[in-house]
């Protein structure tokens, strides 16, 4: 029986692509089996806790990073920059610019 080298490359490549197929499954089943062997103990009142402390954990996160990108926005630069000129500013006194009159 005569095998020519075409029917021998696809042989060998069918051949490794199944074990290559077969290792990739077992890997698989090993990380689906500690996936289920890790969550054993874990309840839906687990679950339902540790999603609303991540629910309050994002809202704070968001107010600080509001607070943060407040502090730079350039209201608060001029702001900050008015106060300054109102203190720096020579003050002057009412009574220069009264005048009397009669008696």
């Amino acid at each position: 029986m005569y095998i020519s080298i075409m029917d021998q490359i696809l042989l060998y490549t069918s051949l490794g692509i199944a074990i290559l197929a077969l290792i990739i499954g077992y890997y698989a089943g090993v990380r689906v089996g500690k996936f289920i062997e890790s969550t054993q103990g874990l309840e839906w009142d687990n679950i339902a806790n540790i999603t609303g402390d991540l629910a309050t954990l994002k809202k704070t996160i968001q107010t600080l990073n509001n607070r943060i990108n407040g502090m730079h926005s350039p209201k608060v630069m001029e702001q900050e920059l008015i106060a300054q000129m109102l203190q720096n500013q020579p003050k002057q006194s009412k009574s220069n610019n009264v005048t009397h009159i009669g008696g």
